[in-house]
């Protein structure tokens, strides 16, 4: 009864079938899953395009411009998640505000400089010129500098960039090659 079952499911092309043992034609191979910075540059790529068509009137890609890139930056605050304080809030300045307080929750500036790095490159992988990127304009750099700045003073943590460490071995061998002069 069983064979009977079997032979019906691969007639009647069953995906039991498939699993079963039938391989697929060797022309319709999947692609391999993307990675999740893949996936998530897509999903960035797919929602600032249709934030440029609900726009009043609908923008084309083409078109796009870096204060298109600001307004939706700042469109995105509405969903974030990170308490910033504003300067008026007793909490202003404190690390680890001791109670709840009514300022706004906004999007952090590390996701807004990750959302921007994906998007510059997808914008380049979707046939957008290096020269025309809006995501790569001095006035979005500008903007992301001044978010950081002012959550890391809202939050009281200064930002300090990360200084480069020097390699030990490199610096010795560079010194080793010049002459040194004695008085």
């Amino acid at each position: 009864m069983m064979s009977i079952n079997k032979g019906k499911e691969v007639a009647q092309g069953s995906s039991r079938s498939a699993a079963v043992g039938v391989a697929a034609p060797t022309g319709q191979q999947n692609p391999p899953p993307l990675s999740r910075y893949e996936s998530q540059k897509r999903r960035d790529w797919i929602t600032f395009g249709q934030y440029l068509r609900n726009r009043r009137p609908p923008v084309a890609l083409s078109q796009c411009n870096a204060n298109h890139v600001l307004d939706f930056l700042r469109y995105l605050d509405q969903f974030g998640k990170t308490k910033v304080h504003l300067q008026g809030c007793m909490f202003y300045g404190q690390p680890d505000p001791p109670g709840p307080c009514t300022c706004s929750l906004r999007q952090a500036w590390g996701s807004l400089d990750a959302l921007i790095g994906r998007l510059r490159a997808a914008y380049e992988e979707n046939g957008g010129s290096q020269e025309t990127n809006p995501f790569a304009n001095a006035a979005i750099r500008i903007y992301l500098r001044e978010v950081r700045d002012s959550q890391a003073k809202a939050r009281g943590i200064p930002y300090k960039k990360k200084k480069k460490k020097r390699n030990p071995l490199k610096s010795t061998e560079d010194s080793s090659s010049f002459p040194t002069q004695q008085p």
